[in-house]
């Protein structure tokens, strides 16, 4: 896959428009060169402003293996949304993390301004497509999960809803400006970041996480939603050694939901794709991750 390298411009004219294909930028953010990769859709003609979803990488991996691991450039070209892989930080090339929180690594401990950047890479990407700025989300594998949670509370202005995959809170507490719909997937036999929390058996980062329940309590709250969830054991189509239930938690302010999909038997892994890394345990079969988070991304601009 061919990455094109074009430099920051400021405003979108017919000249300057990404065409449908793959983009990387560079930018420079609070003294240091970051850059991001972009799937412009197929049949994207720029007459009419596109939706965003933001897909941040785990820790220690990098933007152009995210675009493998979670396949949502094909999802970008059946929907019509521009996907956006932004990098993290990092002392070593292609091992980047996140600055989440409570975790992670490098960007952790050089308190890199992860929210600053992201913010930049929307204000760049406006000056080269047209997006739909009510319609911008966030979604994250493990520690890109964590920091789609962050962008939640600290930049609501900007981020419509959000969907972690094996990531949760990495902050004690949340407050966002406005409401932030949250949909979260996390398998129960994780043993990187543990369903329950603490300190994953196999986690390279020996943090202690907190629970999944620890961000459905917090933005449930956040979002005033019902504290009681509507509870639906899904069916199982495919024989994987996996069960899926959704708790669904709304509506509360504006229409805001909270949506927990608990796969039973899945571990450290995105919903609907096999691993490449069989060490990061099963992935379940019986839902797709990127149908799901879209529909519910469709259903939840910024009001």
């Amino acid at each position: 896959m061919l990455w094109v390298l074009i430099g920051m411009t400021l405003m979108a004219d017919d000249k300057t428009r990404l065409a449908p294909g793959d983009h990387r930028r560079v930018l420079t953010v609070g003294g240091l060169e970051r850059d991001y990769l972009v799937h412009v859709p197929a049949a994207y003609e720029g007459t009419k402003a596109a939706a965003v979803v933001l897909a941040f990488h785990g820790g220690l991996s990098n933007a152009a293996q995210m675009v493998h691991f979670c396949g949502l450039s094909d999802k970008a070209d059946q929907a019509g949304f521009i996907a956006v892989y932004p990098n993290g930080t990092g002392l070593k090339e292609g091992a980047y993390t996140w600055n989440a929180g409570n975790c992670c690594g490098y960007a952790q401990r050089q308190n890199i301004d992860d929210v600053g950047f992201v913010r930049a890479v929307l204000d760049d990407l406006a000056g080269v497509a047209r997006i739909d700025s009510r319609r911008v989300y966030a979604t994250g594998m493990s520690n890109g999960g964590l920091v789609a949670y962050r962008l939640a509370a600290e930049l609501s202005d900007r981020i419509a809803a959000i969907a972690p995959v094996a990531g949760p809170m990495g902050t004690e507490t949340c407050k966002p400006s406005r409401p932030v719909s949250v949909m979260h997937f996390h398998g129960t036999d994780d043993r990187f970041a543990p369903f329950d929390g603490g300190q994953g058996e196999r986690s390279v980062s020996q943090i202690h996480f907190f629970s999944v329940k620890h961000s459905i309590d917090n933005w449930v709250g956040a979002n005033g939603c019902p504290r009681e969830p509507i509870v639906t054991s899904l069916d199982s189509k495919v024989d994987d050694g996996t069960k899926v239930t959704r708790s669904l938690y709304g509506p509360g302010k504006a229409g805001a939901e909270v949506v927990l999909y608990r796969i039973e038997g899945a571990g450290h892994t995105w919903p609907g794709r096999k691993p490449s890394l069989l060490f990061l345990g099963k992935s379940t079969l019986n839902i797709l991750a990127n149908d799901l988070m879209w529909e519910f991304f469709e259903k939840h601009a910024r009001k």
